[in-house]
């Protein structure tokens, strides 16, 4: 059977079945590895109080929240580009 890419779309290489994530656009079960994974630093601080106690020499902590999203949810949000077949080739690093 033909396939779109070399990889299938996966980065697992030759380690056998990955354990699945659930996304958190759909809530599908995806492979870690095709998942495509995106961390945000989330202040606990309101921006207005922040930039204040920050102006005082605060410390302001934040945590951080790691989503991840099956392509097609990633291709709706943006966070993943449709290519050409020659572009497919190009390797660009991930945001």
């Amino acid at each position: 059977m033909p396939h779109k890419r070399k990889n299938r779309g996966r980065s697992k290489g030759q380690k056998g079945r990955g354990d699945l994530v659930q996304c958190s656009g759909c809530g599908e079960l995806v492979p870690r590895d095709k998942a495509k994974k995106v961390t945000r630093r989330i202040s606990v601080v309101d921006p207005a109080l922040a930039k204040e106690l920050r102006q005082k020499g605060a410390y302001i902590s934040s945590r951080i929240e790691t989503f991840y999203y099956c392509i097609s949810c990633a291709i709706f949000r943006g966070l993943v580009k449709i290519r050409a077949r020659e572009e497919r080739k190009i390797k660009t690093p991930l945001r």
